[in-house]
């Protein structure tokens, strides 16, 4: 398991975010920008990735053992 100390859990509580909003709209422009047809499968595992960002920051920032 990787530990963390306090300052490195704190800048990825602060960016995981980011990522996870970079992931999510990097899958639907590119939906968008190609000349294919919007895939559902697609916009749904950028969802997915967005929701599992969250989901770890949310997890990582609740941990008591600072």
């Amino acid at each position: 398991m990787l530990r963390l100390n306090p300052r490195q859990r704190d800048v990825l509580i602060e960016k995981m975010p980011d990522v996870a909003n970079l992931a999510a709209g990097r899958r639907f422009s590119v939906n968008s920008l190609t000349e294919r047809p919007f895939s559902v499968a697609l916009a749904v595992a950028g969802v997915a990735g967005w929701i599992a960002c969250w989901t770890f920051t949310l997890v990582l920032a609740g941990r008591n053992d600072r």
